[in-house]
């Protein structure tokens, strides 16, 4: 997985980071979005959009937020 979205997405219903993504890897549900590890090409045009800061390359996540590389992969493997 490229990038991984994070706890401050919660809530968040502004999905530009959904519609600039060229391979469609987001899912919204009720609670946040999440990218699909499997899928994620590394491009970044997420991040660039995303207006909650919550998007991070998994290898620059800050320790507090580790969990969420195998939240996102958990919302796929169902």
């Amino acid at each position: 997985m490229a990038y991984v979205v994070t706890d401050s997405c919660r809530g968040c219903r502004f999905t530009e980071c959904v519609t600039v993504c060229p391979v469609e890897c987001f899912h919204v549900d009720e609670m946040m979005t999440y990218i699909d590890p499997e899928n994620c090409i590394d491009c970044g045009a997420c991040v660039a959009v995303c207006t909650s800061t919550s998007i991070f390359p998994v290898d620059e996540l800050p320790e507090e937020l580790k969990e969420f590389v195998a939240k996102n992969a958990a919302y796929y493997s169902n």
